[in-house]
């Protein structure tokens, strides 16, 4: 099963920045750690260029790091943070999400699990299809069909959660056009 984690950075990007209400730099917080951040560097930088964004590029691999990073962040001023894909940042979810909210820089996450801790937006695959279809390829193995047989399968819908109650504290109007966009919005 193709989950699209990684892949979705640009579309998240085109997301946050619909949002903003002033332009100016995005930052990407990515995880020097992560074997998949130069790829995401790579694309984010491409989709950045683009549509001419500013984009800076944050690598945080310990939570002290994270803790300066958002300092940095604040001192220059951006407009609104990404993060990479990693599961070090689920792990230091609610960190994130903190520090967003302390420093007032609105933020975009790769799962609705932050949405729903008091994060602003995520955009991701839907985690209940994932669930679902790898359900369905563990009964087909167990009724003994070869892994090896079964067709590669990705995730084909995607979630897009917003929290107004987060916009309002960060004193965002989130646009109609996002609000409709949304699958879910937390009130």
């Amino acid at each position: 099963m193709i989950l699209f984690t990684i892949d979705l950075g640009p579309k998240r990007l085109g997301l946050l920045r619909d949002l903003l209400p002033k332009q100016g730099t995005i930052a990407f917080v990515v995880n020097p750690n992560s074997e998949s951040t130069p790829f995401q560097i790579q694309e984010m930088e491409a989709a950045a260029q683009a549509i001419g964004q500013p984009l800076l590029v944050v690598r945080v691999g310990t939570e002290e790091e994270v803790d300066k990073a958002f300092a940095t962040l604040a001192e220059r001023n951006v407009a609104g943070v990404l993060y990479g894909a990693t599961l070090f940042f689920q792990v230091i979810s609610e960190r994130l999400i903190a520090l967003a909210a302390h420093y007032r820089i609105p933020a975009l996450y790769e799962w609705r699990e932050f949405v729903t801790a008091g994060g602003l937006m995520s955009y991701s695959t839907d985690r209940t299809e994932v669930g679902r279809e790898i359900g369905i390829y563990a009964g087909r193995i167990l009724k003994g069909e070869k892994p090896a047989d079964l067709p590669v399968v990705q995730s084909s819908r995607f979630e897009f959660v917003v929290n107004l109650k987060t916009a309002k504290a960060l004193g965002l109007d989130l646009p109609l056009h996002l609000l409709q966009l949304a699958d879910e919005v937390i009130e």
